[in-house]
């Protein structure tokens, strides 16, 4: 039955017990020290009425008059109603009573110690005598040469003292009430407080809901990272650890050691999003290597039925997912489709060609028609000996012949320019095929849709340290303010209207240019030279370090 019980009732339980003990134990300490105090008091106030007595000579002359209790009997009555005490007792020293409140009791011995007083000595003590128990004070009566001649007893019965404690013990069980009341409204408001947050779980079920979900945590495929309001990543996954580039964190670290969005390697576009908290639905973000889609929502707390509250905002949640694998084979598809689209564009041209050269021949031209077919294949292989001798990569050398052929079928002038022959070391033929495609592919957009003459340039320089792709294109060239922009994925200032491609794509390639650069360690810079025929286009110039030959290998 225990174990069913919630945190918040526990508590209550825990602190209602606490709250009784403490109360008790106040309680039982209150009301000893009042009745200490109470018994303390009334010695105090014996000592003072018998001091007073025996020093007033009327005793002592009394004591030696031949009846003493005639002139003793009334003053000590007197004196009793007057000090406000049960009993005053004048007596010889061998016990004969001179006074008391009964008259029955004159001449009787006295009942109690007196041992102490006949040696002249004045004490206190709590002993039952003819009117039952009393705290009562006894004090020696000398003479002139320090001769006990007479002892004065005054006493107080217990139960008036008990009278004067019950008036107390009211005043302390009045405390002690409150202390309860206002102690188990205390745990009441503190078990209300932890229903509401912990939801009525008891501490076993929350152990095993937070081993089901340190187990979901660490299992899921996707990235999950838990940011607090203060911008701490209070908890994150493996898999986040793996594609954000993190430290694994540990189960049981604490919330105060979570390190700071400030301290953590994003991107800028991912920390803007962590640390903006909005809410976000399938955003793509690229970071160093890889392209992420995330979702971001706020953490919201329970609210308690029937209640207007505003829920309480603990952070953001947000998921990630890898998405690289993907966009790698859409840019694999998006290259073949342009390959693809090359070769259509070439067959038409050689089509062209060939038909050119049939009609001439059935013309009777034959020298013509042998003429132009020798500088249309001397013009073609130029151009792939220049390519291969410049980047030594037939892969690159056939994706620009095609983009060459597509340049010309859409009215654009592709022309290559080539130096050097280190050829390409240590770079990724996939990467170069993204960097140089999509440049053209944009240069080529940009160029058709600018005015004549249209052209676009593409120039590489190869060296023993490093190659360089400039990219230049006749068309109206990058708004200065927007060319940080032009390089985020999804940002676009082309339009699909007229495109044979359509919208696919759009906002993309110069996203995966810039990622594709970065992983090759490589530098690009963004500018508006334009062409020799038009000054108003967009330049971009990439630099990639490459491997000397022999480099790197065992």
């Amino acid at each position: 039955m225990f174990h069913s019980w919630s945190i918040a009732r526990r508590l209550f339980v825990a602190n209602l017990l606490f709250v009784i003990v403490l109360t008790a134990a106040f309680g039982a300490f209150s009301v000893a020290e009042a009745r200490n105090r109470a018994y303390d008091d009334a010695g105090s106030r014996m000592q003072a009425i018998v001091a007073s007595i025996a020093n007033n000579p009327l005793v002592l002359q009394a004591a030696s008059s031949p009846d003493p209790s005639a002139t003793l009997q009334p003053y000590a009555l007197k004196v009793r109603d007057t000090a406000d005490a049960d009993f005053i007792t004048i007596m010889a020293p061998d016990r004969t009573r001179w006074t008391h409140p009964r008259p029955e009791e004159l001449g009787k011995p006295y009942i109690g110690t007196i041992e102490p007083a006949l040696q002249g000595q004045t004490f206190t003590e709590v002993t039952a005598g003819t009117l039952g128990p009393s705290v009562r004070t006894i004090a020696p009566v000398k003479d002139a040469a320090g001769s006990v001649k007479a002892l004065v007893a005054a006493g107080i019965t217990v139960r008036t003292v008990d009278t004067d404690l019950a008036e107390r013990l009211t005043v302390i069980g009045a405390i002690a009430l409150g202390v309860l009341f206002f102690g188990s409204v205390a745990s009441w408001l503190l078990g209300r407080y932890l229903r509401s947050v912990t939801r009525g779980w008891g501490p076993e079920q929350l152990a095993q809901l937070f081993a089901y979900y340190e187990s979901v945590l660490h299992s899921v495929r996707e990235g999950l990272i838990l940011i607090d309001t203060r911008g701490n990543a209070v908890m994150y996954n493996d898999q986040a650890a793996e594609l954000l580039g993190l430290e694994p964190t540990e189960a049981d670290r604490s919330p105060d050691q979570a390190p700071r969005l400030a301290e953590l390697p994003f991107d800028g576009s991912l920390r803007a999003l962590f640390e903006s908290g909005r809410p976000a639905h399938d955003e793509i973000h690229l970071t160093g290597s890889r392209i992420l889609v995330v979702n971001q929502a706020p953490a919201v707390g329970p609210v308690p039925p029937r209640s207007r509250q505003k829920p309480a905002v603990y952070g953001t949640v947000a998921t990630i997912r890898d998405r690289t694998e993907i966009e790698a084979l859409g840019t694999e598809l998006e290259t073949m489709k342009t390959l693809s689209d090359a070769l259509r564009a070439q067959t038409h041209e050689h089509a062209n060609r060939l038909h050119m050269i049939v009609s001439l021949l059935e013309l009777g031209r034959t020298p013509q028609a042998l003429e132009f077919a020798t500088k249309d294949l001397e013009l073609s292989q130029q151009l792939t000996d220049d390519m291969l001798a410049a980047v030594d990569e037939p892969v690159m050398s056939a994706l620009v012949m095609g983009k060459a052929a597509e340049a010309h079928e859409r009215g654009v002038e592709l022309k290559v320019r080539t130096s050097g022959t280190a050829g390409v070391r240590g770079l990724e033929i996939q990467d170069l095929v993204t960097i140089v495609g999509n440049l053209l592919d944009n240069a080529i957009d940009a160029a058709a849709a600018g005015g004549l003459p249209r052209s676009v340039e593409l120039e590489v320089l190869t060296g023993s340290a490093a190659v360089e792709f400039v990219v230049r294109d006749s068309g109206a060239g990058i708004d200065p303010a927007s060319i940080d922009d032009v390089l985020q994925y999804g940002y676009s200032t082309k339009s699909s209207t007229g495109d044979p491609r359509g919208s696919h794509g759009r906002g993309v390639g110069l996203a995966l240019v810039r990622q594709a650069i970065q992983r090759l360690n490589g530098t690009m810079s963004i500018d508006n030279p334009g062409t020799t025929d038009n000054p108003g286009g967009a330049q971009f110039h990439i630099v990639l370090p490459t491997t000397a030959p022999g480099e790197g290998k065992a």
